[in-house]
């Protein structure tokens, strides 16, 4: 079913439908109406994709997220959407899984669909395909990522900033000996949240960080290194834990808390990082190191209109200041 088929039941020319569907009140009430009407008899839906070509500007804008798994993403979606429907356009946002290839796949399926522009959260610091976006005229925001700003606008929250915050709470509760829980090391947020939490601990005489590395930053990996914890004699197990975010957290809360084998944070004080809402419903309420992860939703979404609006612009980078949010898990301060 195409516009012709619309024009020619109507009894209107083409360009009359163009009117009612793009700009209806360039046409009379009455002629509108049997337009209409005869959309809906055959069921016309137009070809939104051509329209956008034609136009030139899409509504649609692509947004990629490192692992949709994890509320964290989930939370700069929701500001993205926010922001991208008070401007009349969507968000269509594609899960990247931690995967490398699946996060091309996302961006080679946005260029055919010639977004508006995409917003991604990087996998690893390979950018080919992202600099092959950014020529072919498709603008580019890294969300979560410090790039420098002659090259992308970009937006982040200062993760070494956030590791000290994290770590130097602990330290103000009593522990000595901890244990920073995270990985991939490819990750740059695990890295910059790690050399915070070393910054901490260099601070303090006689304080420790042990790197207890993981495969991922799920629950599942959290359970396994609280695991392996507790299989330690008592003496050679840290009195505190930087999980470097919220899902390891709640895994090690689980077993600790689980097998009550550990009281947190009696026997040993636990913070995470991001605050998502679990982090506040969690058997013992988890301290985290607080992103506004919606802000930066809606942040990304600024930085892209301006990327539209003028690809010649000079690009911004927005840093976002960390918050510490203390819960039941940890020590407070004596």
């Amino acid at each position: 079913m195409s516009i012709k088929d619309v024009a020619r039941e109507a009894g209107v020319s083409i360009g009359t439908v163009s009117n009612v569907l793009n700009r209806p009140e360039a046409v009379s009430a009455d002629r509108r109406r049997r337009v209409l009407q005869v959309i809906d008899d055959l069921g016309y839906v137009r070809n939104d994709v051509a329209r956008q070509l034609k136009a030139g500007r899409s509504r649609t804008v692509g947004l990629v997220v490192q692992d949709s798994a994890n509320p964290f993403y989930n939370e700069i979606a929701l500001g993205a959407e926010t922001a991208a429907e008070k401007l009349g356009q969507a968000v269509i946002i594609g899960n990247a899984g931690q995967s490398p290839d699946r996060e091309n796949l996302y961006l080679d399926l946005f260029e055919e669909q010639r977004v508006r522009g995409v917003l991604v959260t990087p996998q690893t610091p390979e950018r080919s395909r992202i600099e092959t976006l950014r020529a072919r005229g498709i603008p580019v925001v890294l969300v979560d990522e410090h790039a420098p700003p002659s090259r992308y606008c970009s937006l982040a929250v200062d993760d070494v900033e956030g590791g000290r915050m994290a770590v130097e709470h602990l330290l103000a509760g009593g522990a000595r000996r901890i244990a920073f829980v995270g990985g991939p090391a490819t990750l740059h947020q695990v890295v910059d949240r790690h050399a915070g939490a070393e910054q901490a601990v260099a601070q303090v005489p006689g304080a420790s960080l042990e790197a207890v590395p993981t495969d991922a930053l799920t629950v599942l990996e959290g359970r396994r290194a609280g695991a392996a914890m507790l299989s330690r004699p008592a003496a050679r197990r840290p009195e505190a834990v930087f999980a470097a975010n919220d899902l390891l957290g709640l895994g090690l809360l689980q077993a600790f808390v689980f097998t009550h084998r550990l009281r947190v944070p009696e026997d040993i004080a636990l913070i995470g990082y991001d605050d998502i809402d679990f982090a506040t419903s969690a058997v013992v309420p988890l301290s985290s190191i607080r992103q506004p992860s919606r802000l930066m939703g809606r942040t990304a979404v600024e930085l892209l209109e301006d990327e539209v609006a003028d690809p010649e612009h000079r690009h911004r980078h927005v840093s976002f200041p960390p918050e510490l949010v203390v819960r039941d898990s940890t020590r407070l301060p004596t």
